[in-house]
């Protein structure tokens, strides 16, 4: 069983394989706006190195966001065109808790019994899109779109219960949080396609799949367009 994978809901355009449930090849690359250019390219390398040809693929997963509406269109636009071609199924992970999965099982910082675990995406200013999870994974905190500020986490602070936050939204709340014991900021994780490997063979093996022709990404909130400030007039 041979599963394509596909990331691109941030700045990091990522594209692991898996055999059998385990990873077997994969490119990350953080780099903005490089993810109509690279990822079919990033896909024919991840195939070389594993040695696979694309008419071996048994399906593809991708991750459904929330994040980046264009990152998001581009990768499920491009699942879909090969799970089209190929008759294969698709498989739809959600993003934050692939983030969570790959966090705990690559990272961890020094994890503590009943720590709780706040994958973020940046959304805008001191928004992001996030979720909260216990050490198995399990969701204690719907998916949302929230403004964090000093207080966001008052209530598990005073059960002394720790907060680690990670991600590329997390980045921007290091010095929001610093000296606080119990909310950890965390600065060195990137998403990866790897990450979806273990939830994606799940589904896989409970045939959990999605509708090709009418799968949409979870965008969480409307794309709203905006002029680039360099077209903008004094």
């Amino acid at each position: 069983m041979i599963i394509l994978h596909i990331e691109t809901a941030t700045s990091v355009c990522s594209v692991a394989l898996s055999k059998g449930g385990l990873i077997c090849a994969y490119i990350d690359r953080h780099e903005p706006n490089i993810h109509a250019s690279k990822l079919t390219v990033f896909i024919n390398e991840v195939l070389n190195q594993a040695n696979c040809k694309i008419e071996e693929l048994d399906a593809v997963a991708i991750s459904k966001g929330p994040g980046s509406y264009t990152g998001l269109r581009i990768g499920v636009s491009t699942a879909k065109g090969i799970c089209f071609a190929l008759d294969i199924p698709l498989i739809a992970v959600d993003t934050l808790e692939a983030m969570c999965i790959g966090f705990v099982s690559e990272i961890n910082a020094g994890a503590q019994s009943g720590d709780l675990f706040c994958p973020m995406i940046d959304a805008r200013r001191m928004e992001v899109y996030t979720a909260m999870y216990n050490a198995q994974g399990m969701q204690i905190q719907p998916v949302g779109a929230r403004i964090i500020d000093v207080h966001s986490f008052e209530e598990f602070s005073a059960k002394q219960q720790r907060v680690v936050l990670f991600g590329d939204g997390a980045n921007k709340f290091s010095s929001l949080f610093e000296g606080n014991e119990t909310v950890v900021v965390v600065n060195n994780f990137l998403n990866s396609a790897r990450h979806l490997g273990r939830e994606s063979y799940r589904r896989w093996e409970n045939k959990q799949f999605e509708d090709v022709a009418y799968f949409e990404p979870f965008y969480l909130k409307d794309f709203i367009p905006t002029t680039p400030k360099r077209l903008l007039k004094p």
